[in-house]
């Protein structure tokens, strides 16, 4: 099979920023065939700079899709990555710089494991100038040797389904998985949903280098937030009811969602429906917390926090702490 890229970019009143991405794209080492652009009902300039930018360069074929209406993050992506026709999808922001190896280290990694369906990378945060803000992506989030070790070594859905490492902006994968991927819930956020997917039906992979610079400009649609020791105690001490409904839905979607695709080993459907149950379980607990204790406990027993929850045992803490919505209120 002949391997070509698309790149499939989600904009939204992006006309400060897309110039600079899309001209980061134009110099990759391996080009795209395609760039497939899906604008979220801009009311900027946006669609007019990506055509006057792409006007420079007929050899690549640019589609654009005008949503009248705002679609949200998670559906206008799915919108340009149905569109893509590359076997070798990768996604863009519209506000990023990316390296200039970026594309030419997907293909080398898909060529060489045909098995292998998405993989993601580490990223540079940058301001809205493009200055080092000193950090990387892979630090910001925690994340740590033992998971990407994990990951490596073909654990990706047990790692994943604790908590989601994967930052969309970094992410090339395989069009076949679309198969399995869509539709995309709108619970879930695509690329969350694209990479749990992708480790529960065939591969996911890390690639420990940076691929992008990662602008963090005070208006992104989704960035990152520093991992604070204040913001810690913050997201224990914060209303729960919300939160824990939604990763119970999610949890719920994502183990129907396996049941019904082919391929999908019998461990990875039980661990996702002991998520949904643990999930479900969290998301029920009592308003009171005394009452919460013993539940917790027996929980934690059974290893449910070690293996399914996000910040796995620290969630015990958050468990019992955490005050639902309605006393937040008085």
């Amino acid at each position: 099979m002949v391997t070509s890229i698309s790149v499939a970019m989600c904009t939204r009143n992006g006309a400060r920023f897309v110039e600079a991405q899309l001209r980061s794209i134009l110099v990759q080492s391996v080009q795209p065939v395609e760039i497939v652009v899906s604008d979220d009902a801009s009311s900027d300039d946006t669609l007019a700079v990506i055509r006057s930018v792409m006007l420079e360069r007929p050899d690549i074929a640019l589609v654009v899709l005008d949503n009248a209406v705002p679609l949200g993050v998670t559906k206008n992506f799915e919108r340009a990555v149905s569109a893509a026709t590359g076997t070798i999808i990768a996604l863009s922001d519209q506000d990023d710089l990316w390296h200039s190896d970026r594309l030419e280290r997907a293909l080398s990694e898909f060529g060489a494991r045909p098995s292998l369906a998405l993989i993601f990378g580490d990223a540079r945060l940058v301001d809205a100038d493009g200055v080092s803000l000193g950090h990387d992506l892979f630090d910001v989030l925690e994340i740590g040797q033992i998971e990407l070790d994990a990951i490596h070594r073909g654990d990706a859905f047990a790692v994943l389904l604790k908590r989601n490492l994967v930052t969309g902006a970094t992410v090339a994968f395989r069009r076949s998985l679309l198969d399995a991927a869509l539709p995309f819930p709108s619970e879930w956020v695509h690329d969350e949903w694209l990479a749990i997917i992708a480790a529960a039906t065939t591969g996911v992979d890390a690639v420990e280098a940076i691929l992008i610079d990662y602008r963090q400009h005070g208006a992104n649609e989704i960035g990152v937030q520093y991992p604070g020791v204040l913001r810690k105690i913050r997201k224990v001490l914060e209303p729960r009811d919300e939160r824990n409904a939604l990763l119970a839905v999610r949890s719920r979607l994502l183990a129907g969602r396996l049941d019904a695709l082919p391929g999908v080993t019998e461990r990875s459907r039980d661990l996702a429906r002991t998520k949904a149950t643990v999930e479900e379980f969290r998301a029920a607990l009592p308003a009171s917390r005394f009452r919460r204790i013993r539940s917790v406990l027996v929980a934690d027993r059974r290893g449910w926090y070690a293996d399914f929850a996000s910040q796995g045992r620290r969630d015990i803490l958050r468990d019992l702490l955490q005050p639902h919505r309605g006393w937040a209120r008085r």
